[in-house]
């Protein structure tokens, strides 16, 4: 007898009262695509909730309340007895800064070693994408370097509702291909061998996503 027939015969007899079934497949459920006629609202709607699927903080807000809203996220999350220390990119809207905050204004100079003492980022966005409920940054005004977004535990990401587009298409056709990007769906995670997840491994561990309409 031969090593191959040998290495057969010990793998028949390992599979031997192992039954003669086909697998059942873990196949993916599949989920809605917007439809081209859907509204304005169903489209935003549907980016909401496919965002807080993945574990994200999902809030909606007006031009008027914007403001609230950011210094609520931030102030959820700042340590006993004194302020949360939050990175603000350049360009983004001061009118959304909290006084209540410690702020750190980012840029070319601050080294990593000073981003991982904030404990929050703020940024914008350039376009949400309601099917797979992705943000992508393009790293433009108000977006910050794409490690400003990854080295705080906490990033709060303002996004308008008139950014949001059906699907993935849609989402290419509006971004400049010439620009980085970084497409954010939910908080950062990761599972070891037995499935346990873990979150902040390679980002942040909380994504706070404020959808504002700026026509409210």
């Amino acid at each position: 007898m031969s090593a191959r027939e040998a290495i057969l015969q010990k793998a028949r007899r390992a599979l031997a009262d192992v039954p003669d079934v086909e697998p059942v497949l873990d196949v993916p459920v599949a989920r809605p695509v917007p439809s081209r006629e859907a509204t304005r609202d169903e489209v935003v709607d549907l980016f909401a909730e496919r965002v807080a699927d993945y574990r994200a903080v999902v809030e909606r807000a007006t031009g008027l309340t914007a403001a609230d809203s950011v210094a609520g996220a931030l102030g959820a999350h700042a340590p006993a007895g004194r302020p949360l220390r939050v990175l603000v990119p350049p360009g983004f809207p001061e009118v959304l800064v909290p006084d209540a905050v410690e702020v750190v204004r980012d840029g070319p100079d601050v080294p990593v070693s000073e981003l991982d003492r904030c404990g929050g980022v703020l940024s914008t966005a350039a376009v949400g994408i309601a099917e797979t409920g992705t943000i992508i940054l393009d790293h433009g005004e108000g977006q910050g370097r794409r490690v400003a977004t990854l080295v705080p535990d906490l990033h709060v990401c303002v996004i308008r509702a008139d950014q949001i587009v059906p699907g993935v298409p849609e989402a290419v056709a509006a971004i400049d291909p010439a620009r980085p990007g970084t497409w954010i769906s939910g908080p950062s995670a990761t599972s070891d061998i037995e499935l346990d997840r873990v979150e902040g491994v390679h980002g942040p561990r909380t994504l706070h996503v404020l959808i504002v309409d700026t026509a409210g």
